[in-house]
């Protein structure tokens, strides 16, 4: 049932179009590397100065700047990658690695909701700009880094599995 409704995807117009055409294939791959470049620009100095970098500088200005950068990011890379997707359904659905980096997308996506949480709850914004992060803050920043960065080799590799 599962596998029909993937052919089914597979076989829609827009979607034959899209992967027969020898323009927009690789306008909508731009895109989902556009959309992941802003995720990830947004989410790495973030992380990076949650981690300690940057001290100059407040946590809530890379929050509130890179906030913005990192959802608009998300939301292109998702579009676009859900019609690169559809080219492809049940190839990348029975795949264990578009499987893991659709998992870690939603892990990433999870950890960036809970740490924003946490910034607000512990008023980081209240703190002076040298003072130590709490270590909830920098486990969540550790991870972030790993999971993103697993998300970008697991999608290049994609392309040659």
């Amino acid at each position: 049932m599962i596998e029909q409704a993937l052919v089914s995807v597979e076989n829609l117009a827009f979607v034959s179009a899209l992967r027969n055409s020898t323009f927009m294939y690789p306008l909508v791959n731009a895109g989902h590397i556009l959309g992941v470049a802003l995720l990830v620009g947004g989410i790495v100095p973030l992380d990076l100065r949650l981690l300690g970098f940057w001290r100059n500088y407040p946590v809530m200005v890379f929050v509130d700047v890179l906030r913005i950068t990192s959802a608009i990011g998300l939301g292109l890379a998702v579009a676009c990658g859900a019609l690169l997707f559809a080219t492809a359904a049940v190839d990348y659905a029975g795949s264990l690695l578009f499987q893991t980096k659709i998992m870690l997308v939603l892990l990433g996506v999870s950890n960036a909701l809970i740490l924003g949480r946490v910034l607000k709850r512990q008023d980081i914004g209240g703190l002076p700009m040298k003072a130590r992060m709490p270590l909830s803050l920098k486990a969540g920043a550790v991870l972030s880094l790993a999971v993103w960065i697993s998300v970008l080799i697991l999608g290049r590799l994609l392309g040659y599995f």
